[in-house]
């Protein structure tokens, strides 16, 4: 009796091992006619049989379930790319485990290849504007191949652009643990036939200045990224609302590049958020100390004035900046817009006032001085047009302000002059 037993249990062995083995041939057969559907439906049929399998078959069944959403994910099937992934690792791992290697080699291969398509999908993401899918694929890809730092670098890119901070600071966070420098050495040598310089591998360009068809061989090493690393770690903090650490933050990225003018009117920017404003208008003076004749610089600083409410501030910076670049249109604009607000602050002041005679005084007083104002910023856009004739955004403005002030004369022909 008990050798019927072993026997019958010997026979439901071999029948579990004999339909493994069928549904793996089936899903080896279906992956070869290109049928994804069959493929799908095989792996689910073998996988429930999988437990009692042995390791060759396992690593075989892994394998080919790698093939399978490797394919999908070729196609298209983004979701398809981590199902792949960890069916050839598990594959490799199984085969490392028993020691016998029948499919690793072919795995590490197709992981490589894997590394290729997450690249070439997140290209196509970006070119589409999906900023984060991009970024989770080359992040991917960068966990596939570890000494590609590259990928990480413009998964942290994408999610800036695809204005997932946190993402970005995870990213960014993990380039500077492990150091990221992205600077590069260029070849470069001068074409001699065409006088252009052209960038080439190192052999290429020694090769081709051996064969005396170019001259001219230099080497030319790219800025290094972790300034821009970290000064985004900062901006990124920032952004979140994460003060404490925005503030740790551009401590680093000041050590990193002292001398970094956007980073220094960054950080003043928080520290007037935080109420310190002394440390604001110190880093204000460094900035300026650092490039006092840097036009941008000035309207910088006038655009920060300006958003703060430090309109005389604000307007110092402009009329700086103009006196470096008398065309600096936007310095222009702004200029005008400081006086134009500022008579705009008036007019709550005289809607609130009664009809009494010592209002109605007061109500021409506030008026004067509202349209003297106006007045004013039509005076730095009619100087602005004497340098940029034609520019529309002053015209608008212009146009705008003579219409708030009644001044038909001038409101129509700013219209004329616009084309209206």
């Amino acid at each position: 009796m008990k050798t019927k037993i072993l026997i019958l249990a010997a026979m439901s062995y071999t029948m579990v091992g004999f339909s493994q083995k069928s549904e793996i041939k089936a899903l080896d057969k279906a992956l070869k006619s290109g049928n994804m559907a069959e493929a799908k439906s095989a792996i689910q049929s073998a996988e429930a049989l999988l437990g009692s399998a042995d390791e060759k078959m396992k690593a075989q069944f892994y394998f080919l379930k790698g093939e399978t959403y490797g394919q999908l994910a070729k196609k298209g099937d983004a979701s398809a790319f981590d199902t792949a992934i960890n069916a050839y690792r598990e594959a490799i791992s199984i085969e490392k485990e028993s020691g016998k290697v029948s499919y690793t080699g072919e795995a590490r291969q197709k992981l490589t290849a894997l590394t290729g398509d997450l690249v070439n999908a997140a290209v196509k993401d970006n070119e589409d504007e999906k900023f984060i899918e991009g970024a989770e694929k080359l992040y991917k890809a960068y966990n596939l191949s570890r000494k590609d730092t590259v990928y990480l670098y413009y998964a942290a890119s994408g999610a800036v652009n695809g204005k997932d901070y946190e993402k970005a600071l995870k990213y960014y966070n993990e380039l500077k643990k492990i150091g990221y420098d992205g600077s590069e050495i260029k070849y470069t040598a001068v074409n001699i036939e065409t006088g252009e310089t052209e960038e080439m591998s190192e052999q290429q360009r020694d090769l081709m200045v051996k064969s005396k068809t170019y001259k001219d061989p230099k080497e030319e090493k790219s800025p290094s990224k972790s300034s821009e690393i970290v000064k985004n770690i900062a901006l990124i903090y920032t952004q979140l609302g994460q003060d404490d650490k925005a503030l740790e933050a551009y401590k680093d990225a000041r050590a990193d590049d002292p001398n970094d003018v956007n980073l220094i009117l960054n950080e003043a920017n928080l520290y007037f958020k935080l109420g310190d404003k002394d440390k604001f208008k110190s880093l204000m003076a460094e900035a300026t100390a650092l490039q006092p004749d840097n036009a941008d610089l000035f309207y910088n600083i006038g655009v920060v004035n300006m958003e703060q409410g430090n309109i005389e501030e604000a307007r110092k910076a402009y009329y700086r900046a103009l006196e470096i670049n008398p065309g600096y249109v936007n310095a222009q604009l702004n200029l005008s817009t400081t006086y134009v607000n500022e008579g705009n602050g008036l007019i709550d002041s005289m809607n609130s006032l009664t009809n009494s005679r010592a209002d109605i005084a007061k109500y021409d007083v506030l008026k004067e001085q509202k349209d003297d104002l106006f007045r004013r910023g039509a005076s730095v856009l009619e100087d602005a047009l004497k340098l940029n004739p034609g520019n529309q955004g002053i015209l608008e403005q212009l146009k705008n302000i003579y219409g708030a002030l009644g001044d038909n004369d001038n409101f129509m022909r700013l219209k004329k002059l616009i084309g209206e």
